[in-house]
C-alpha cells in the first residue's frame, strides 16, 4: 500500500521550507509593523475573512507562546458554527467590512493582519480596501496559487476582480496549493488533505517569532502568553491580562 501519510507529511514539510526560504523579507517587513505597534502600546488586529481562515485569527489569540496584544475580529457570521452555507454567503457579501471595523473600533494607523487562504472573496477584498481607506496598515497571509488562476466574474470573487495579495502593504505567501487539498488517493477522483490551516498558521507563527526576536534585541520584554496549564501559569499571565483586558474585546 502507498504510504499516503508520508506523502502528506512531505507536502507540508516542503511547503514550510519554501516559506522559510522565499518569504523571509516579507516576514521581516510584517514583523516590523508588529514591533512598531507594540512599542507604541497599540493592539494588533487580525481577521480570518472566511469560515476556516478564521482559524488563523483564533490561533493567534489567547495562545501560549503568542503575543497578548492581538485583537481578533471574530465576526460571528463567518463562523461555520453559525452554519456552513451561511458562512459562505457572508464571505461573498460586499459592504460588511466597514461595519466590522467600526464595531471593533480599529483606529487609523493600526496594524491589521488579514488571513485568507484564497484571497479573492468579497469580504476579504472589502476588508483590505476599507483598511486602506482608513489608513490601517495591512499584512496579508494568503496564497497566489488559487487567486491567479480564478478568472474575473466567478461567483466567489469580489466584483472588482482584485486579489488580496495585490492590495495589502505586506504580503506573505503561504503557498497553499490550488484547491487547498494536496493528496491524491489512487482510484479516487478528488484530492484530500487540505493544507491551508497548516500553512497559514506557520506563516503567522513565523511573524511572531521574528517580532519576538526584534523586541528582545531592543531590550523590550515581549508580551507573550504562557500556558495556563503549567504551574503558576495563571499568575504569570495575570499581568498581561490586567494590561489588555479593558482593550481586547474577547479577553473579557
Amino acid at each position: 500500500m502507498t504510504n499516503y501519510l508520508r506523502k502528506f507529511q512531505e507536502s507540508i514539510d516542503k511547503t514550510f521550507l519554501r516559506i522559510v526560504e522565499t518569504e523571509e523579507k516579507s516576514i521581516d517587513a510584517a514583523s516590523d509593523l508588529l514591533v512598531g505597534s507594540i512599542k507604541r502600546d497599540e493592539l494588533i488586529y487580525i481577521i480570518g475573512t472566511g469560515g476556516h481562515s478564521m482559524i488563523g485569527a483564533m490561533e493567534m489569540f489567547w495562545r501560549a507562546g503568542c503575543l497578548a496584544p492581538f485583537q481578533p475580529l471574530l465576526e460571528p457570521g463567518l463562523m461555520v458554527s453559525e452554519g456552513a452555507k451561511h458562512s459562505n454567503w457572508i464571505e461573498r457579501t460586499e459592504g460588511l467590512a466597514p461595519s466590522v471595523l467600526s464595531s471593533y473600533e480599529v483606529p487609523s494607523g493600526a496594524t491589521m493582519i488579514i488571513v485568507n487562504a484564497y484571497g479573492i472573496n468579497a469580504f476579504t477584498i472589502d476588508m483590505a480596501l476599507e483598511c486602506k481607506k482608513r489608513g490601517i496598515r495591512t499584512i496579508g497571509v494568503t496564497s497566489t496559487a488559487f487567486a491567479e488562476k480564478v478568472p474575473k466574474g466567478v461567483a466567489a470573487r469580489h466584483s472588482s476582480g482584485k486579489n488580496l495579495h495585490e492590495i495589502v502593504d505586506v504580503f506573505v505567501n503561504s503557498y497553499m496549493p490550488y484547491g487547498d487539498a494536496a493528496l491524491k488517493i489512487d482510484g479516487f477522483e478528488h484530492k484530500i488533505a487540505p493544507m491551508s490551516t497548516f500553512v497559514s498558521s506557520f506563516c503567522l507563527h513565523c511573524i511572531v517569532i521574528r517580532t519576538t526576536e526584534k523586541l528582545v534585541a531592543a531590550g523590550i520584554e515581549p508580551p507573550i502568553w504562557i500556558s495556563g496549564n503549567v504551574p503558576e501559569g495563571d499568575k504569570l499571565n495575570q499581568k498581561l491580562h490586567d494590561r489588555y483586558n479593558s482593550r481586547v474585546k474577547h479577553l473579557r
